[in-house]
């Protein structure tokens, strides 16, 4: 399946074949044409698995500007081709001189983790307002008071390794209580614990599937403001590790991923037919779960909510962008703090 949704080109047929044909890609699968798409339409291409892109393809992508991406066929990040490095180099310096100093990393990352934990909390608090489960609002209720007790002890957090004990605090009290928030009947949609690479159930082979779109979203907001994905500060800095992607989805991810998950799950809109087992006990998304997840993530983008610092409403696809910008802003010395991202 090939999806052109807003400008992004999500190739999902596995044995797909994309080349340039004229002004337009061609997207070939089993030797018939499944989609033309007029090249200067798109902004980005997302391929995932087995999906093939010609020399002449990735050239024309290169040229100009176009993200071109590489996911495995269970969403998680491989790649992502870019073309000669942009950006304004003062600004890098300035992001490697606040990396090598630990009061300004401490700093930053403390305020994503504030912003994570809160976001959680809004996630946790919004449900236990609406349900009618005299079992479901005692618990979540428990688990917010626990998540404001640590928001509580983050200025406390005298090095990162404290902040990150925090963090992953706040992580168990969320994730203990998010079989809660689940309203499937049955058992198909049993969540017992984040657990990954490759996720072993369903409701986590949807998280890890929209855990890797905003990924991926962070890290190309952050190239294009100029700054250096991989110099993270919250997440230790490895080859190849996108750090500061990482650190940017964190408080994102609450609101943009949880949130969708969830609804799809409750509102029936994945069934336990969009997934397949797979040998080893690893559990994905198939073709047509794929599909409803990238249409539904589309349409959740296209979201308005209020950011305070914009002063407006806007996209939640702009999110990544604008505390992208924040950042840099913070990093140029033009903001005391770094402003993360808070729901409402």
């Amino acid at each position: 399946m090939a999806n052109e949704l807003l400008n992004t080109l999500y190739v999902t047929t596995q044995g797909s074949y994309l080349h340039i044909e004229g002004e337009t890609l061609k997207i070939e699968a089993e030797g018939d044409t499944k989609l033309r798409v007029p090249v200067h339409h798109l902004g980005a291409v997302v391929c995932f698995g087995r999906v093939m892109v010609s020399p002449a393809a990735i050239a024309q992508c290169s040229e100009d500007g176009r993200d071109l991406v590489f996911l495995s066929e269970s969403g998680r990040f491989r790649a992502r081709m870019v073309g000669p490095t942009t950006g304004n180099v003062l600004l890098r310096l300035a992001q490697h001189q606040a990396y090598q100093t630990p009061e300004r990393t401490l700093d930053i990352a403390r305020n994503i983790v504030a912003a994570k934990v809160q976001n959680s909390r809004l996630v946790l608090m919004r449900e236990a307002r609406q349900t009618n489960d005299p079992l479901t609002e005692p618990a979540l209720r428990d688990a917010s008071g626990r998540l404001a007790a640590i928001l509580e002890a983050l200025p406390k957090a005298a090095d990162l390794d404290t902040l990150r004990g925090c963090e992953g605090e706040a992580a168990a009290a969320y994730f203990g209580v998010f079989q809660h928030l689940i309203r499937a009947e049955g058992d198909a949609f049993v969540f017992d614990g984040r657990n990954r690479r490759p996720p072993r159930d369903p409701v986590n082979a949807l998280l890890s599937f929209l855990y890797a779109l905003v990924r991926v979203e962070c890290q190309a907001a952050l190239e294009g403001v100029g700054l250096d994905p991989q110099i993270g500060f919250l997440h230790a800095v490895r080859p190849g590790r996108p750090s500061l992607a990482l650190d940017l989805m964190e408080e994102l991810r609450p609101l943009i991923a949880d949130r969708l998950a969830l609804t799809l799950i409750n509102r029936k809109q994945i069934t336990p037919s969009d997934f397949e087992q797979r040998p080893g006990g690893g559990v994905l998304l198939n073709d047509q779960g794929r599909r409803t997840l990238l249409i539904a993530y589309q349409k959740r983008k296209a979201e308005e909510v209020y950011h305070l610092l914009a002063a407006k409403n806007t996209p939640l696809a702009l999110l990544p962008h604008l505390q992208a910008r924040l950042l840099a802003r913070h990093l140029r010395g033009d903001l005391e703090h770094y402003p993360p991202y808070l729901g409402r």
